[in-house]
């Protein structure tokens, strides 16, 4: 059996800090190995007691948690996983967070603290686990990601040809541990001349719509919540919307989404499998589907049946995943077309349908 993974709670809320601590030593893989009130002693207590993981307040005393995140991955990159209020400034907190850094963040319930962690431990646990084994970028890297990032060069008159596809194209993305970081860089380059794209990210639910107010402002294209009988329409992005499974139906010759509750799949509501098979039936070989880094198998059996039905995919290398999880599950299920780096992705998207607009 593998070690256990190493927790520091930094938290200001003695409440808070019990509840995270009972929660993460529940789960057989994890141990809290320290607990601490503000950020100045918790920068002490990770350099005695080198954890795997960090979970991270966002308002505390003396330093708030987003300087704190800011300061250590400039010095000392470690896997942060936030802990932040459902609020307006909380959604903007957590954007900035994954800015910063950030694997994950977790929303803190404002009334009744304990209670409303203690409900929301699977979904801790899940996360916490995840990000203790997730690659941490240097400053480096996040400098060079943000530097290098330029629209993808397309002409005139393949923007135009792109632009006359069938409407039958589909693109499905599916991400979670790192996804909105890896998103973001997708979204910031693409051209809005491609075909529709659909999106299943991992993200507390409450932060759905900011991230994706996030993704249309960096973006040529129109990005929105997938909403009941939606048709798609070439040039915009439908994000899944928080705690329901996001898919596609097709309706005579005309492509729509469709919500539903039903039971998670793969422990996720949305389900990146969900959204997948609903593609592989309904659109076939007009659908690419792109799976990009997470911990677990969500996806994986989706993309090998789009890949069955004539589907293109793509599945992030290692090298380029924060956590390789659900890429490599997809690579051993044979579902993966090719295996790229994130920055290839986009490039690769357009090459794509410039070939097909050829054919």
């Amino acid at each position: 059996m593998s070690r256990k993974r190493k927790v520091l709670i930094i938290d200001d809320s003695a409440v808070a800090r019990q509840a995270l601590s009972r929660i993460c030593s529940d789960s057989e893989d994890l141990e809290v190995v320290g607990t601490a009130p503000d950020a100045m002693i918790g920068l002490r207590k990770i350099e005695s007691l080198k954890p795997d993981v960090i979970t991270l307040d966002v308002e505390m005393p003396r330093m708030d948690g987003l300087t704190f995140l800011e300061k250590l991955m400039m010095s000392n990159p470690l896997p942060v996983v936030m802990v932040s209020a459902y609020t307006e400034s909380g959604s903007s907190a957590a954007l900035r967070a994954f800015d910063l850094g950030a694997i994950d963040v977790v929303e803190k319930p404002r009334m009744e603290v304990r209670d409303g962690l203690n409900r929301l431990a699977e979904l801790i646990v899940d996360k916490v686990r995840a990000a203790s084994y997730a690659r941490v970028a240097t400053p480096a890297e996040r400098f060079f990601v943000r530097s290098s990032a330029k629209p993808v060069e397309i002409s005139p008159a393949e923007r135009e040809k792109i632009g006359s596809l069938p409407n039958q194209h589909v693109i499905a993305i599916g991400a979670s541990t790192g996804g909105p970081q890896a998103l973001s860089s997708i979204f910031r380059v693409l051209p809005q001349e491609l075909p529709p794209i659909l999106v299943v990210q991992h993200i507390t639910p409450s932060f759905t719509k900011s991230f994706c107010n996030s993704l249309d402002h960096d973006s040529q294209l129109t990005v929105q919540l997938g909403t009941e009988g939606a048709y798609l329409r070439r040039g915009h992005a439908y994000l899944a919307p928080g705690d329901q499974h996001m898919l596609l139906r097709r309706t005579g010759d005309d492509l729509t989404l469709t919500l539903s509750g039903h039971d998670r799949v793969n422990r996720h509501r949305p389900s990146v499998d969900e959204l997948f098979k609903s593609v592989a039936e309904s659109a076939g070989n007009f659908a690419t589907g792109i799976l990009l880094t997470g911990m677990g198998v969500d996806g994986a059996e989706g993309l090998a049946l789009m890949r069955d039905k004539g589907a293109w995919t793509l599945a992030q290398d290692e090298s380029s995943s924060v956590v390789f999880g659900m890429p490599r599950a997809a690579i051993e299920q044979n579902g993966a077309d090719q295996v790229i780096s994130l920055a290839e992705i986009p490039n690769a998207i357009v090459e794509h349908f410039i070939v097909e607009s050829n054919n």
